[in-house]
């Protein structure tokens, strides 16, 4: 049986995140991914924590704030709002992870180099062992550089110094 993390923790994978501008980079390939490991962890009985961002563009229980459709999401998964890329800052995860008695997680979901560096970073620094899929977060093309070599840039700087690759 594959060792898993703790937790598996999937992050901002919301409709007015992933569809609003139009569709986010390899969102079919990461909703598969996702679900795959979803899936792994519900065999196993892990935790399944979602987190949602919720801002003046991502109004509570507004369309663009619900995660999208295509995930496998279940009502006895958890499910925490944050307001800040920092999934942590002002929210109830920190108390959450320890009373679960969590010390690893996994980690998936978007924008790459807004919500899951912010959390990845503050959740490394916070004593959490950290691991991740290749290819498990996404974004948009930005002007400095595309989706594909964003994704690249930050799994390069998160690799073994952040957290382990499981493949």
């Amino acid at each position: 049986m594959e060792k898993l993390s703790d937790a598996l923790l999937i992050i901002d994978l919301q409709k007015g995140v992933c569809l609003e501008n139009g569709t986010i980079d390899h969102f079919a390939e990461l909703i598969a991914l996702v679900n795959e490991r979803i899936n792994r962890y519900r065999k196993q009985e892990k935790p399944i924590i979602f987190i949602q961002h919720c801002d003046e563009d991502l109004l509570e229980n507004s369309e663009a704030w619900e995660i999208v459709a295509e995930l496998d999401r279940r009502p006895d998964d958890l499910t925490l709002q944050k307001t800040h890329a920092n999934s942590f800052y002002h929210t109830e995860l920190q108390e959450l992870l320890q009373h679960l008695k969590i010390q690893s997680l996994e980690l998936c979901g978007a924008q790459t180099q807004y919500c899951m560096d912010a959390t990845i970073k503050f959740a490394h620094g916070s004593g959490y062992s950290l691991s991740m899929a290749r290819q498990a977060s996404t974004t948009y093309d930005n002007e400095f550089l595309s989706a594909k070599d964003t994704i690249s840039f930050y799994e390069s700087i998160w690799d073994k110094r952040f957290l382990t690759f499981i493949h």
